[in-house]
């Protein structure tokens, strides 16, 4: 293989690449790949996900789901769960760990 074959091969794998990178968002619009929503209607009604733990370190993230300030809901996100080590402590304050809604 000559270096002329060798550049149009890399050309057209460039040319390529470009048009895939313009052309799969649009066949994808509808992922949005957001986790955190809220109400555009109503700012007092939102949701976003926060890591539970109980007594053995075992943290899941949850979905929470807020409307005037009170829990509507909170729901287990399959799969996002950790088992931290019997020493481990939780960073964030106690305030942190027990807020969910307002207040």
């Amino acid at each position: 293989m000559d270096k002329l074959d060798l550049l149009i091969i890399i050309l057209v794998i460039i040319i390529v690449a470009l048009l895939a990178t313009f052309l799969a968002p649009s066949q994808v619009s509808a992922i949005t790949g957001l986790v955190i929503s809220s109400s555009k209607t109503n700012i007092n009604n939102y949701s976003f996900t926060k890591a539970i733990c109980d007594e053995n370190n075992l943290c899941q993230d949850h979905v929470i789901v807020c409307e005037n300030q009170e829990q509507r809901s909170i729901t287990p996100i399959t799969g996002a769960v950790v088992q931290f080590d019997q020493n481990w402590q939780d960073p964030r304050s106690l305030e942190q760990i027990e807020k969910l809604c307002g207040g």
